[in-house]
């Protein structure tokens, strides 16, 4: 199960699309307010909607692969229903509770505000330097094929997502206090970052590392928030022989 990050869609994924399925059975979706998905007009979970996709598609276990938001979103899925996943690929995941720092807060301020003048492009393009760049590369030193595209699917989710108030949609957790039973998640995890992002992720990766039982790190040197998109030959072999020591072959 491929679940995308929250400055993407399902279309993250095209490069495993064409590699990993000659391995495994893929799934991958658009969570509500991206891609294909509309926003709901009432409250939903992610976590939920993940195990739901499971169902649709016939899946009853399977390794769950989730980069930022889609790795909190795979945490969940694995605390409510052990018995349905087999093994986590973490990359560059989210986790509630963590204290985010000055330099998000200022790079949300600078987005919303882009936002509420109209210029979605524009806030597409600080999702883009902020979390594709990450704070150490300028944007000449990314593939702008890989930044265009973050970029157009961060813009196709402002379009889904605006017209509908966040607060009148709230996102219910399947796991409201997943910060505090990462312990309790049993399945062996990959814990994968890309060295160029920005600390704060690097800060939640050392947590999950830490506080899962099972886990075991990987860091990819010269890509930031979205390795799989920029070094997708790289990751797929740390996720092929992780998937493979985990004793999980699809």
């Amino acid at each position: 199960m491929l679940v995308h990050a929250g400055i993407c869609d399902s279309r993250m994924w095209d490069a495993q699309w064409r590699t990993l399925a000659n391995r495994f059975r893929l799934v991958r979706y658009d969570m509500r307010g991206f891609g294909r998905s509309p926003f709901p007009p009432e409250p939903y979970s992610n976590g939920r909607d993940l195990l739901d996709v499971m169902d649709a598609a016939g899946v009853e276990r399977a390794a769950l692969v989730g980069v930022s938001m889609g790795g909190r979103v795979a945490l969940e899925a694995a605390l409510a229903a052990r018995d349905r996943v087999a093994a986590l690929v973490l990359v560059g995941s989210g986790l509630p509770g963590h204290e985010w720092s000055g330099a998000v807060a200022e790079f949300a301020d600078a987005e919303l505000a882009a936002v509420e003048r109209g210029d979605l492009h524009g806030a597409g393009e600080l999702n883009v330097r902020f979390w594709v760049d990450g704070p150490q590369r300028a944007p000449d030193a990314v593939d702008p094929a890989v930044r265009d595209l973050v970029r157009e699917m961060q813009i196709r989710a402002y379009e889904l997502q605006l017209p509908v108030p966040e607060e009148d949609v709230p996102e219910h957790p399947l796991v409201p206090d997943l910060g505090v039973r990462l312990g309790e998640i049993t399945q062996p995890a990959l814990v994968m970052v890309g060295e160029c992002d920005q600390p704060d992720i690097l800060a939640i990766a050392e947590v999950l590392r830490a506080r899962l039982p099972h886990a075991e790190p990987a860091a990819m040197s010269d890509a930031a928030h979205v390795p799989s998109m920029e070094r997708p030959q790289e990751f797929d072999r740390l996720v092929v022989d992780f998937l493979a020591r985990a004793g999980w072959g699809g």
